[in-house]
């Protein structure tokens, strides 16, 4: 499921294709239905009915581009999509619109200045190879304003590793469809958000739906366990566990949460880490401010080379995180 749900292009603001996965995945096993927006809400009926409203919260959309212009030559312009360092953007193989393959174009090296080697370029300065040799070829196959993706092929390596693009946060999705089609001891809600990408905007709307006493939300989060980075540096470590945060840039988790999930780990010898830097942010950020406010959980799994094409996950990571959060399920309502 986690290599079908990857393999979808859902750029923020073009979400259909995850969307429709999604709802033909839990259609059997729950009530859902679809916001303005394009977010899926689902309930699914547990044994019992709880004192406490509780949803699991997950964000469909990838991080990608868009096309802002053509030029004479037949490139394509673009921007990005939701928060793309551009050193990952050189020389990508991409897919525009319904299916055209580019590539990230720059000068070659030996064609660069002094001065260009030393930076690299900005968003604005590179383009897309179509193989057009005009703009009016080009405006045969593609339109301003068509949704650019990464190209990028699902893979295991090594000891245990997943490589693809839109780790963050297929892997919430598939985790929240497991549990939907599973048999639940209570009523749960379950948020399937837009927009997460571009400012948690799927997910502002949901909650205010929804208005969840507890809010947990299942992505994955940035690792930086590299050659060379040591310590509170590595911010988290493939293999570890589930990371569960304290605070980020959006949010400052709920005290009490934190630690059962923390307390629930450790005494089921579930590894678990939490971050050691107050980075990035997720759908919390809007989900504990909106409405009447809920208390927010994140339960992440680490990631290296978060929001490229070639993110980095670990299998027992994924693994650790289905234990951890059935785990929680059975306490969360208490």
């Amino acid at each position: 499921m986690l290599k079908e749900l990857c393999l979808l292009n859902g750029t923020s603001g073009d979400e259909g294709a995850v969307r429709n996965y999604i709802i033909n995945e839990i259609k059997d096993y729950c009530e859902y239905s679809v916001d303005a927006l394009g977010s899926v809400i689902a309930f699914k009926k547990g044994r019992k009915r709880p004192n406490k409203k509780v949803s699991f919260n997950a964000h469909m959309d990838e991080v990608g581009f868009i096309v802002t212009g053509i030029t004479d030559e037949g490139y394509l312009r673009f921007a990005t999509v939701g928060g793309i360092d551009r050193r990952v953007c050189i020389d990508r193989v991409v897919t525009v619109g319904s299916g055209v393959k580019g590539v990230i174009a720059d000068k070659a090296y030996h064609l660069l200045s002094d001065e260009e080697r030393k930076k690299c370029p900005a968003v604005d300065k590179l383009l897309i190879d179509i193989g057009a040799s005009s703009k009016e070829e080009a405006e045969k196959a593609v339109s301003l304003g068509d949704f650019v993706y990464f190209d990028s092929d699902y893979y295991e390596f090594g000891n245990g590793f997943i490589k693809s693009k839109a780790l963050d946060d297929r892997i919430g999705c598939m985790l929240m469809i497991e549990l939907i089609k599973s048999e639940l001891e209570y009523d749960t809600y379950f948020c399937f958000n837009v927009q997460e990408e571009v400012g948690l905007r799927g997910s502002k709307c949901t909650s205010y739906s929804v208005q969840s006493d507890i809010a947990i939300i299942l992505e994955s989060t940035t690792a930086a366990d590299l050659d060379g980075v040591s310590g509170a540096d590595r911010v988290c470590v493939l293999g570890d566990g589930p990371v569960i945060s304290f605070m980020d840039k959006r949010t400052i988790y709920d005290k009490e949460l934190f630690s059962l999930g923390m307390t629930l780990a450790k005494k089921n010898g579930i590894p678990v880490q939490t971050k050691t830097a107050v980075a990035g942010g997720n759908d919390a950020g809007a989900i504990q401010s909106s409405g009447k406010g809920s208390r927010v959980m994140a339960v992440s799994v680490p990631s290296r080379y978060i929001h490229s094409a070639s993110s980095v996950v670990k299998k027992s990571d994924i693994e650790n995180t289905r234990k951890l959060i059935n785990l929680l399920l059975t306490k969360i309502y208490d």
